[in-house]
């Protein structure tokens, strides 16, 4: 049952986070994600076979807590920017932020059900459903702010830390682009204990949150 409430808000939030990157990419002069109809909650379109369904569908299956995926990213390109750099920073902290207002927006909605379940207005497998579905959706979109600021190319933490190292040193961070999800990934696999204690502050978040909401 978890499966089913679960998959859905995953699939929600790593759409919501694409397309962010193509509004934003849009805001700053660059057609290319809009042409393509990138700019849709429509899953279709963002579905990646590997991040989207074949990734999560195996961590849930693996022991552990930890479910992650990822959506097709958006192409754009920063040559359109009217303003490269900053508008390259925007558009790669635009996925980061959508995150965070779902965080906020789940939160609301969670603190909402908790009243209303407290008021008798609101009771029995449907709330409790809503519930779990608003507390997936904080941890998930945590989760997804969180790791996609670590600054491994080509996540989206990495376009910041690009344009301040020098061009030559940057050329070659980038560069790195083509391992560095690989590799991130063999090492969640390979130490799964580092990655948890890499993600600690997700968690000291996601109680923060869960403890605002419990508060009276």
């Amino acid at each position: 049952m978890e499966i089913l409430l679960i998959i859905p808000v995953l699939l929600f939030s790593v759409v919501v986070h694409e397309v962010a990157h193509a509004w934003q990419a849009l805001r700053e002069g660059d057609t290319t994600a809009r042409d393509l109809g990138r700019i849709t909650l429509n899953p279709i379109p963002h579905l990646d076979p590997m991040g989207s369904v074949l990734v999560p569908l195996v961590l849930y299956l693996l022991p552990g807590d930890f479910l992650f995926g990822w959506a097709r990213p958006v192409p754009v390109n920063p040559r359109n920017y009217r303003s490269y750099r900053a508008g390259d920073i925007r558009v790669s902290l635009a996925g980061i932020v959508s995150n965070l207002c779902l965080v906020a927006l789940c939160t609301l909605g969670l603190v909402v059900t908790v009243q209303l379940h407290d008021l008798s207005l609101f009771s029995g497998q449907i709330g409790a459903s809503m519930a779990q579905v608003f507390t997936y959706g904080i941890f998930i979109n945590l989760i997804l702010a969180y790791f996609n600021l670590i600054p491994v190319p080509p996540l989206d933490g990495s376009h910041v830390l690009y344009h301040l190292l020098p061009p030559a040193a940057g050329a070659r961070y980038r560069a790195l682009g083509r391992y560095g999800v690989t590799l991130l990934f063999l090492t969640i696999l390979v130490f799964p204990g580092a990655f948890g204690v890499l993600l600690s502050p997700v968690f000291v978040a996601f109680e923060w949150v869960l403890g605002l909401v419990a508060a009276p």
